[in-house]
C-alpha cells in the first residue's frame, strides 16, 4: 500500500525523532520474488522463465542497440540478450497493488556485451521490455547474437511478499532530512520488522535492494537530458532538491535482476551487481513499456 505519507502527508520536523518502526509499514509495497531453477520438463509457451528462447508474436523484430563492447571497440548494432519473461496471469495473484497487466507476457532484454550503466541519455535502448498478447511461439536467436549471450533456460518460481524501502529511498519519500545517526535507528527498526537485506534477490515490483544510492532521482534527471557519468555539480542543486521526493513517488521498480547461477553457469553484472528496470507509474498504468529505464549498480 502507498500511505498518505507518500502522497502529500506532512513530513516530520527535523527535531522530531523518526519512529521508523511505525512509519516503515506505511511504506510497504507488494514484491514478487523470482527464483530461477533447473527444470526437467519442457516449459509451456509463455511460461515464466529465465533465458532460453523468448516466446514472441509472428511480427516480432529482435531488438538491437548500437554500441561497442568491453571486448570490441567497433560501434555497431548488436542484438540484445533475452533475460527473462513472465506470465502476467501468474503474476496477477501476487501483484497486490494491481500494477501489472493481467494477461500476456512481459519480456526483458539487455545488451550484455557493453552492460551499460544507465547514467547517459544515450544508453536508451540498451534495455527493452515488451508486453506480448495473443498467440506466441519461441523465437530463433539472431545469427549475430554471440553464443555466450544465449542464456540457458531456467524455470521461474514466484512468490509474493511485503517489501520495505531501503534508507536511501525512505528518506526522500518522506521528505525527511536525515543524518548519519538516523541510519542506525532505521536499520534496527527494519530488522525488527523482519525485513531482511538479502545477499541475492531478483524480483518484480516492490522497492529496490540498493547497492549504492537512490536511483529514482537518477531516472528523472536522465529523462530530462542530464548526463550523470561524472560530477553532478553542473546540475543546479535547486533542481535536484525539487525532484528528489517526486521521483520516488513517480518512478516504480519494475524488475530487479541479481546474479543468476546454475551449475557452471553464472551471469553477474559488474562486481556482484544488479540491474534495475524502472518505469514511471503513469507509464506502467498506460502499458508504455517502451519507456523503461535501466540502471546498473555494483559493489
Amino acid at each position: 500500500m502507498i500511505s498518505s505519507v507518500l502522497t502529500g502527508g506532512r513530513p516530520p520536523e527535523r527535531n522530531t525523532a523518526m519512529d521508523w518502526k511505525n512509519i516503515l509499514p506505511q511504506l510497504y509495497r507488494s514484491r514478487i520474488d523470482t527464483r530461477f531453477v533447473s527444470h526437467s520438463e519442457q516449459l509451456a509457451v509463455g511460461a515464466s522463465k529465465f533465458g532460453g528462447r523468448p516466446d514472441v508474436p509472428t511480427d516480432f523484430v529482435w531488438p538491437v542497440f548500437e554500441t561497442d563492447t568491453r571486448e570490441d571497440d567497433q560501434v555497431k548494432e548488436r542484438p540484445l540478450a533475452f533475460l527473462a519473461q513472465f506470465d502476467c496471469a501468474q503474476l496477477a495473484a501476487l501483484d497486490k497493488e494491481g500494477l501489472l497487466p493481467h494477461e500476456g507476457v512481459l519480456s526483458f532484454f539487455y545488451e550484455l556485451g557493453s552492460q551499460r550503466w544507465g547514467y547517459d541519455p544515450k544508453d536508451r535502448g540498451c534495455a527493452q521490455v515488451f508486453w506480448f498478447k495473443g498467440p506466441l511461439a519461441p523465437a530463433e536467436f539472431p545469427a549475430e547474437l554471440e553464443e555466450e549471450f544465449r542464456l540457458p533456460e531456467l524455470a521461474a518460481e514466484l512468490s509474493g511478499a511485503a517489501d520495505a524501502p531501503d534508507f536511501q529511498d525512505a528518506c526522500p519519500a518522506l521528505e525527511y532530512p536525515w543524518t548519519a545517526n538516523d541510519y542506525r535507528i532505521f536499520d534496527q527498526a527494519r530488522r525488527e520488522l523482519g525485513m531482511d537485506y538479502p545477499a541475492n534477490r531478483s524480483q518484480l515490483l516492490g522497492w529496490p535492494d540498493i547497492i549504492q544510492n537512490n536511483m529514482t532521482l537518477q531516472c528523472e534527471l536522465i529523462s530530462r537530458g542530464h548526463y550523470l557519468g561524472g560530477s553532478w555539480e553542473n546540475i543546479p542543486m535547486e533542481e535536484r532538491s525539487a525532484l528528489r521526493t517526486p521521483s520516488v513517488r513517480e518512478w516504480q521498480l519494475l524488475f530487479q535482476l541479481d546474479t543468476v547461477e546454475n551449475g557452471d553457469f553464472e551471469l553477474m553484472f559488474g562486481d556482484c551487481g544488479r540491474i534495475y528496470f524502472y518505469i514511471r507509474r503513469e507509464d506502467l498504468a498506460q502499458r508504455r513499456f517502451d519507456r523503461v529505464w535501466l540502471i546498473q549498480q555494483c559493489c
